[in-house]
């Protein structure tokens, strides 16, 4: 499921060419949100990812699961999948990414992102959030 920089100015040249042809349900059906969240983070070269599944990160890990090219490490807890990527951050130089699910996944989360902001070490934290009806 990797994707070259050439395949993403494709994939963006097309959708505008068939997002003006084509229905707005059947543009929005050609890729999930996760797997377009992973292909996001194969471009940025992201190897590793910390996380803890929930309900509301599922979708990502599926996509996750159908992908080699990120090594995702399961952890016990969201804290500790923030401390993780923090030192992988601080010992590579590259940016640690995490990945917890909403509520109190997220906010076990608060202190590793605390701790990383103030260090001024580069993380990215993915959080996944429960649907809410319009």
């Amino acid at each position: 499921m990797e994707i070259s920089k050439a395949e993403l100015t494709s994939a963006a040249a097309a959708s505008q060419g068939a997002a003006s042809s084509a229905s707005p349900s059947q543009a929005s059906q050609d890729l999930m949100g996760s797997e377009i969240l992973i292909k996001s983070l194969q471009a940025e070269n992201v190897q590793y990812i910390w996380g803890y599944p929930g309900g509301a990160v599922l979708y990502i890990y599926d996509a996750l699961y159908k992908q080699d090219t990120i090594q995702h490490v399961l952890v016990r807890h969201e804290q500790a999948a923030v401390h993780a990527a923090d030192g992988y951050a601080r010992a590579t130089g590259e940016v640690g990414v995490a990945l917890v699910t909403s509520g109190p996944g997220l906010t076990n989360a608060v202190t590793g992102i605390a701790t990383a902001y103030m260090d001024s070490i580069p993380m990215v934290i993915i959080s996944g959030q429960v649907p809410t009806p319009a």
